[in-house]
């Protein structure tokens, strides 16, 4: 990748169960006890890290712009707000206007009723071909399709938040998150590109983002545990998260000509998407681990900083690198639950805040050690429930 410019994050912007703002977070994820905040019940048998009260007129202030726009779009917006705020260009329309916006999205929300009439009429139909597009064409509301598409995220982000340079949607599970990124350092690192927000969000409580976990086989099905001693639990393995999640990317140039606040350096990135079923995934994240440790030096005072999605096999795979490594590790799912096209943005924040805070935070269940001293660099890893994995390193501005 080339590094003609470097490319730092000045801006963080983060809702999720435990709150909003950096300095929330940060508090909550060293709390102790520690305190994901679970819904148990509305879904049972699974679990999801669910949403508390949201003042969403705080960062979507028309009342007709939130109602247009599905939970997951609201978790957007609210998260682009902040992050702006966090890097002090919000409402700043000659930063605004000329920023790039990436946005990992997923498909939109659908609607429940017509899916369960549609799964009702498929246990008896003799030809479910037919009996699908007579269903959609009747029960679906026109509107709907427009209410779905991926980039409405963007659009009401350029909307409530004057964010009007290119604008970019990608879909795709965990892909999305790692292709954002990687888009937007790209664009940074060559000079096609001085700023950008880049994130995601994801509503875990909406049935349909369960029931499409669950037809893969991947959901939890016997409560919350930390995510790494889910190889034995009920079911897959997966509990999801609601939340959002934007970063404010800068060349460095850029950045201190405007006295922005630096919380990390892009030290380097890289991705894969491994067929599991052909190649080893164990060999394809020592290869990525080899390639971050070895562009920023020596491996010392490092912190892996994992979305580890807590799927078996998968997630064992990658606990087995961590522990070779020897570096202490922190699977932020167990406290904020899988936010799938999210789920990568949210790492590298989290990751970000520790090397601007220079301390690791606490371990989140017993198999994570302790970390002492000052922070050097962060490494950030997602390894995707079904595909796609990335690994990015952080280091001080």
């Amino acid at each position: 990748m080339p590094n003609n410019h470097s490319v730092v994050i000045t801006g963080i912007g983060l809702i999720s169960s435990l709150g909003e703002g950096v300095e929330k977070h940060w508090e909550m994820l060293n709390a102790s006890p520690l305190a994901p905040h679970l819904d148990q019940e509305s879904f049972a048998p699974y679990t999801v890290h669910a949403l508390g009260e949201v003042d969403w007129s705080l960062q979507i202030p028309k009342r007709s712009d939130q109602r247009q726009m599905e939970t997951w779009q609201r978790l957007g917006t609210y998260a682009a707000g902040l992050a702006l705020e966090d890097a002090g260009v919000k409402d700043d329309l000659p930063v605004t206007s000329t920023m790039d916006m990436i946005v990992a999205a997923g498909g939109g929300e659908r609607d429940i009723n017509v899916d369960v009439e549609i799964l009702n009429k498929g246990r008896t139909s003799t030809n479910r071909g037919v009996m699908l597009n007579e269903t959609l064409s009747t029960e679906l509301r026109p509107t709907l399709f427009l209410a779905q598409l991926s980039n409405l995220l963007a659009g009401n982000i350029s909307i409530v938040h004057k964010v009007i340079g290119s604008s970019r949607s990608f879909m795709g599970e965990e892909a999305s998150g790692l292709a954002a990124f990687m888009v937007a350092t790209a664009r940074i690192q060559s000079g096609q590109s001085t700023h950008a927000l880049v994130g995601g969000s994801y509503n875990s409580q909406h049935y349909d983002m369960l029931l499409g976990q669950e037809l893969g086989q991947l959901l939890k099905r016997d409560g919350w545990s930390p995510v790494w001693q889910r190889e034995n639990s009920q079911g897959g393995g997966l509990v999801t998260g609601s939340g959002g999640v934007f970063l404010v990317l800068e060349s460095l140039e850029y950045a201190k000509k405007r006295g922005a606040k630096i919380y990390a350096t892009v030290s380097d990135f890289v991705t894969d998407q491994t067929n599991r079923k052909t190649a080893s995934l164990d060999k394809t994240l020592e290869r990525m681990f080899e390639h971050v440790k070895g562009t920023g030096g020596p491996v010392q005072n490092d912190l892996v900083v994992s979305g580890a999605s807590g799927v078996k096999g998968i997630t064992g795979t990658e606990k087995a690198l961590w522990d070779k490594s020897g570096l202490p590790y922190r699977g932020i799912s167990t406290l904020f639950g899988h936010w799938r096209e999210a789920q990568f943005p949210l790492a590298l924040a989290l990751g970000a805040i520790a090397i601007k805070k220079k301390q690791a935070f606490k371990a989140l269940s017993e198999d994570e050690k302790p970390f002492d001293g000052n922070l050097e660099s962060v490494i950030v890893s997602t390894v995707g429930t079904t595909r796609a994995e990335g690994m990015a390193r952080l280091i001080a501005g």
